[in-house]
């Protein structure tokens, strides 16, 4: 697979989200996720982005379990800040993120982790006290390098000045462009890497998706206005015109999203997030697939700025995520 720099390490193209580990989208089963792990290391895809709140631990305690049976090296990202008890919270203060990385560590059964991201932002500190944190557990040894998540990029100046942040992580992909109204760009002049979350729309820019019948008791999209109706049917309707156009040019859908995400820069990084080995197969490939500017402009033709029907949260979920535009 071809390269791209992140945290100041070469790693695949094509990273992997571990969220789905957790349960998030339905039961896990162990055997299941090993394989896909497996199955990543084979393909090439060497970035592995979890968090600790991802199934409370039990993303970080598979993939910790993993590299313990295998020995296998990949550059890890996990993630502090967001709390569950006694209900959905925020903290960056400087012991929580503390334990919460410490246990972090436990579970991946590693000294250090070679990006750690601050998950949300809690605006009850200022980002230049939370950026002295993070950079107090980089000169500690515990992580190589800074990350956010879903911040604005008035927010990312102010703490690259004190502490040079390594990565911000967004959601981005054909039917969520936000970062695009200036994330994308001060990255790109910061020399931060891009890392986008959900590229394939939650699975939706997937021939695999199965629809929303098949949604899982759990399954936290059942609460995504997207996945709503009439939004849903609207989505569905959009979206079958660039599923035509990747199956004329013999390209799988998910393929050519995620070819579209890593097009936009060679400082993204895009995590699809699966637990399929076989899944994981397909949208390895996106880094062979070379769009054209005509690829581009019909793409764009198909699925324009802005296209997707209702927003990309519901509303008890939009707290910490920080808008610009």
């Amino acid at each position: 697979m071809k390269q791209r720099q992140l945290a100041g390490h070469d790693v695949g193209a094509v990273g992997l989200g571990c969220m789905s580990f957790g349960g998030i989208y339905g039961a896990t089963d162990e055997d299941e996720s090993f394989a896909c792990l497996q199955a990543a290391l084979d393909l090439g895809v060497t970035h592995w982005d979890v968090a600790e709140v991802y199934g409370d631990g039990v993303s970080e305690t598979v993939i910790g379990r993993f590299l313990a049976q295998t020995g296998a090296q990949v550059t890890l990202a996990t993630k502090g800040g967001i709390y569950r008890q006694p209900e959905r919270h925020f903290s960056n203060a400087k012991d929580r993120l503390r334990a919460s990385l410490e246990g972090s560590l436990t579970r991946l059964g590693r000294d250090r982790v070679e990006l750690y991201y601050v998950h949300r932002r809690d605006h009850t500190i200022e980002v230049e006290t939370v950026m002295e944190t993070m950079a107090g557990f980089v000169e500690e040894g515990l992580i190589g390098a800074v990350g956010f998540s879903e911040i604005a990029p008035f927010t990312l100046r102010r703490a690259h000045v004190v502490h040079p942040v390594a990565a911000v992580q967004s959601e981005y992909s054909l039917w969520t462009r936000q970062p695009e109204l200036g994330m994308l760009q001060t990255c790109a002049e910061l020399g931060v890497a891009f890392v986008a979350f959900s590229p394939l729309a939650r699975g939706m820019l997937s021939d695999a998706f199965a629809g929303r019948d098949s949604f899982r008791d759990n399954d936290f999209r059942k609460g995504s206005p997207r996945f709503s109706d009439p939004n849903y049917q609207a989505n569905l309707e959009a979206i079958a015109g660039f599923k035509a156009f990747c199956a004329e040019k013999g390209w799988s859908t998910a393929a050519t999203a995620l070819a579209w995400v890593l097009a936009q820069g060679d400082y993204i990084v895009p995590i699809p997030g699966t637990r399929s080995a076989s899944h994981l197969r397909d949208l390895a490939g996106a880094d062979e697939i070379a769009l054209s500017a005509a690829d581009l402009a019909e793409i764009e033709r198909l699925l324009p700025a802005g296209f997707a029907h209702g927003a990309r949260y519901g509303g008890a979920t939009w707290p910490g995520i920080e808008i610009y535009g």
